[in-house]
């Protein structure tokens, strides 16, 4: 059985099956290793109305670009999976599924990587770490002083209304993309929903007669590198906007949900002595995800005028409702909530690699993927380029980069010539 190759890839989700497309259209040698299956994360860790927030015609994996027809819809849970496993039968990738990979080390004298798997030990020339960053759900501390009767969720366990207690209420915590769309999936089933606002901003769906994706795309924000981001590397850990694709993609009016019956509150601050306790700051998150929005009217607006395009005109967003006083206390027993889906996003977790790529943080340090260890990458990881780097829409471009990289470096190993490297590297 084979144990060395040229490269490994460690993941097979979107951004692994990319890589080993990039590398077998280069005619390279390389092996994918996969802890669960083809697509397991969309479908194992979505909810049943889950759908992309983004249109299709934005899912653009190398050399297979979305084959529907509707490129201006949003895919459903169930058709990203069918996306997925239609583009690996596409090249029929060397993926190994069910195979976990537990440690990756350097092995300097022997100039290899040493790969550590549940099926044994294999050894590469170059090594693609591309696992994306969301790994372990992130639960709150607090969420320990809720009684047992309550039940507690992560927002990647979630699946549907029908799941969560009958004539019970649901308190979300969290307004992120995940927090914003699983409240409105509980509120259109009939559900008393509390909802915990966070800070998250939120983004227009459509305006002045196109999605904003549209707008944005013409506008080239999508190929603004993370170097040229006015935030620059503080940029990868921002809150998505929240926005949905439900319906043929619609905005989350959080206030309009509010005059539906919908209870919103601040931020979670404490639970003790029966009672949830929110910080005072509800009016300030929701004007302060509006102004966001608001903003991305000004850019879009600033665009139309500044290329003298025609355009419909809109008027300018009204809030539908405003917090009187901001409930800062609430019984959880009297409120009748037998639910919590905590929205509260994942860590990272890294610690199987035992390589010195990492900051103080655990995040890898990378340009563009490419570490200070020769030979050693990271791909799918938020903001690794561009915005779409962790998304269908810009994850080609970036195993494009590292394959052409791999294939230099392996053409510059075997002359010994690491000058040619670091000229093509410099000037890319």
């Amino acid at each position: 059985m084979q144990t060395h190759y040229p490269v490994v890839i460690v993941g097979g989700g979107q951004a692994g099956l990319s890589m080993s497309y990039c590398l077998k259209a280069r005619g390279f040698d390389h092996i994918i290793f996969e802890k669960n299956t083809i697509g397991y994360s969309w479908r194992s860790k979505r909810w049943d109305s889950f759908c992309l927030v983004t249109p299709n015609w934005q899912c653009k994996l190398p050399g297979f670009h979305y084959p529907g027809d509707d490129p201006h819809g949003f895919m459903q849970r169930d058709e990203i999976v069918q996306y997925i496993e239609a583009y690996a039968a596409s090249f029929d990738p060397p993926l190994k599924e069910g195979i976990a990979v537990s440690k990756v080390r350097r092995n300097e004298a022997q100039g290899v990587f040493e790969v550590s798997t549940t099926i044994g030990e294999y050894t590469a020339d170059q090594v693609i770490i591309a696992v994306g960053g969301y790994h372990i759900p992130k639960l709150p501390t607090i969420a320990e002083r809720l009684p047992e009767a309550i039940v507690q969720l992560h927002s990647s366990e979630y699946r549907n209304p029908e799941s969560l207690p009958a004539d019970k209420a649901v308190l979300v915590v969290g307004t992120g993309q995940s927090g914003c769309q699983i409240a409105e999936d509980l509120h259109l089933a009939g559900k008393q929903v509390h909802l915990c606002v966070g800070s998250a901003p939120r983004s227009p769906r459509r305006y002045r007669g196109k999605d904003v994706v549209d707008w944005l795309d013409q506008m080239g924000y999508y190929d603004l590198s993370i170097d040229e981001h006015p935030q620059k590397e503080k940029a990868r850990t921002n809150t998505n906007h929240y926005v949905t694709g439900r319906g043929g993609g619609r905005e989350i009016d959080l206030r309009q949900f509010a005059l539906e019956g919908m209870q919103l509150h601040g931020r979670l601050k404490t639970i003790r002595d029966g009672k949830l306790e929110f910080a005072a700051n509800l009016k300030q998150n929701l004007d302060q995800a509006d102004a966001v929005a608001e903003n991305i009217k000004k850019g879009i607006d600033s665009f139309i005028d500044k290329n003298h395009l025609q355009a419909p005109v809109e008027l300018p967003y009204q809030p539908a409702w405003e917090p009187d006083q901001a409930l800062l206390e609430l019984d959880y027993e009297a409120a009748n909530i037998g639910a919590v889906v905590w929205s509260t996003g994942y860590h990272s977790d890294f610690s199987w690699i035992e390589i010195p790529v990492f900051d103080g943080k655990g995040y890898p340090g990378h340009d563009r993927g490419v570490t200070g260890i020769p030979g050693f990458y990271f791909l799918g990881l938020p903001w690794l380029y561009t915005w779409g780097s962790g998304r269908f829409s810009g994850v080609a471009r970036d195993a494009n980069y590292l394959a052409d990289t791999i294939v230099m470096r392996k053409k510059v190993a075997q002359r010994n010539d690491w000058s040619t490297i670091n000229e093509f590297l410099l000037g890319s």
